[in-house]
């Protein structure tokens, strides 16, 4: 059986990775190209299956309890007013807020934390090279060590380095045409529990986030094609910004005024990642550096999670790595291929460009919002029926009973 795996990222699917491998009796290592465990982020959140590993893990109760107390989704108008609301308590299922919100790092660190025991980390280094062999996969790092392993497991997220030098070229985008821009801002006095989303014309919108350390969390969005915009730096991503939404309306100055201190901007020009495979020989590809699923189809976490846990449990069930990996894919491939398959359209129709759409993008959220239709919303927004079955990980090896 192999037993030495590297796993290249320590965010959401290294670090469940890394728990469920070293649970297994793996000798496991973590490398993280950042110098120390890196937080921030914005909210996530996880349904149907993910909570069902994570509640196996043990860590189901420590998730909720580092929620970020949000309560329900409104869309406002210029002058705050709700025009549509969707409470997560009144919800058959979860809506647009599910139950378990947590802020990416948060979550990150909670897995890391749990993952700590059963794997090394290593932090400061990359990966900058893969030699592939027959018995291992000799890899050699920025940092001039080069050690070998029976698997290497990829998961550095949409912008993989290392995804790129072992499957060059192999990517095949679909740019869904939406550019966001997260960060930090002070808490004001009104911040209420609700994620407050406000369109402006010109197919731009603001939204707003209570997270449970003092602080809100700001969005703001952008339709149209701007592929280039990812490779802009910092200086140009803020000005930008600032002129696309300095008459945008609501707290538009507040959250201005407060982006030119921010030094946690997150500016993504959202695209998904399309990959025909997500191995070569002993190395795969988990999480969004092999199916990056944008935060449209809002099922990303999740998705992380749960690629972790079938992708250990596959590489316990044999000692073929090759055989391993593709059993991994052919578990998740349906759930990810649904999640992709969020219509191009849905970016354009959640931010119109004249008021006359946004008051029409208002009364369909009103009527969704009413008690008769709360239902379908919420199955909208609920679990995947392409959910791996886990059942065939349940072995006295790596299954945890808490």
């Amino acid at each position: 059986m192999a037993r030495r795996i590297l796993i290249t990222g320590a965010s959401i699917a290294g670090t469940t990775a890394a728990w469920w491998l070293g649970r297994a009796g793996f000798d496991v290592t973590v490398v993280e190209r950042t110098p120390a465990f890196r937080d921030g982020g914005q909210n996530v959140d996880v349904r149907g299956i993910g909570r069902r590993i994570l509640r196996e893990m043990g860590l189901e109760r420590a998730a909720l309890d580092r929620g970020t107390g949000e309560e329900g989704t409104a869309w406002v108008d210029a002058a705050g007013r709700p025009r549509a609301r969707f409470m997560t308590g009144e919800m058959e299922g979860d809506g647009p807020t599910a139950e378990m919100e947590i802020l990416r790092g948060d979550l990150a660190r909670l897995l890391f934390a749990a993952a700590r025991p059963h794997a090394a980390f290593r932090f400061g280094d990359v990966v900058e090279r893969i030699d592939d062999g027959a018995e291992a996969a000799t890899v050699t790092f920025a940092g001039g060590q080069t050690a070998a392993y029976d698997a290497v497991v990829v998961a550095e997220g949409v912008g993989s380095t290392t995804r790129e030098r072992v499957f060059p070229g192999e990517n095949d985008p679909r740019w869904m045409d939406l550019t966001i821009a997260y960060f930090t801002v002070p808490r004001t006095p009104d911040d209420d529990r609700l994620w407050r989303w406000y369109n402006a014309p010109g197919g731009r919108s603001l939204s707003l986030r209570p997270d449970p350390h003092g602080t809100t969390r700001a969005m703001l969005s952008v339709h149209g094609p701007l592929a280039e915009a990812q490779g802009w730096d910092r200086d140009r991503q803020k000005a930008f910004l600032r002129e696309r939404f300095r008459d945008a309306g609501w707290q538009a100055p507040r959250v201005l005024a407060a982006l030119d201190a921010a030094d946690d901007v997150y500016f993504d020009v959202l695209r998904q990642v399309r990959m025909p495979r997500w191995s070569r020989g002993r190395v795969a590809l988990a999480g969004d550096a092999a199916w990056c699923v944008t935060p449209l189809a809002g099922i990303g976490a999740t998705l992380a999670i749960a690629g972790a846990r079938v992708l250990a449990g596959e590489l316990a069930r044999t000692g073929d790595v090759p055989a391993a990996f593709t059993a991994y894919e052919r578990a998740m491939r349906p759930m990810v291929e649904e999640a992709q398959g969020v219509p191009k359209i849905a970016p354009r129709l959640m931010h119109p460009r004249t008021q006359a759409g946004i008051r029409a993008l208002h009364a369909v959220l009103r009527t969704a919002s009413r008690p008769a239709f709360r239902r379908v919303a919420g199955r909208l927004f609920g679990g995947r029926s392409a959910e791996p079955d886990l059942s065939r990980y349940e072995d006295a090896r790596d299954h945890v009973t808490v």
